[in-house]
């Protein structure tokens, strides 16, 4: 599985237009939260899914989506 690692901290530019680069950055930092979540998730045992009340079914077809999917 490849590794995405954003460093959104210091990115101040302000577009010129529509989007401002805070929206951008939010999205962004959105985005890394919903694959790094779904890689965590994707690699816990069948024991902890348990413990949280999330089977495996629900575990692959959630580590399934783009990342862009909420």
């Amino acid at each position: 599985m490849k590794t995405i690692n954003w460093d959104l901290r210091n990115l101040t530019l302000q577009t010129h237009g529509g989007l401002r680069w805070s929206d951008i950055k939010r999205q962004l930092t959105d985005w890394q939260h919903s694959i790094r979540s779904r890689s965590e998730l994707e690699s816990l045992d069948d024991r902890c899914l348990q413990d949280i009340g999330i089977s495996r079914g629900t575990t692959d077809l959630e580590a399934a989506k783009p990342f862009w999917m909420t």
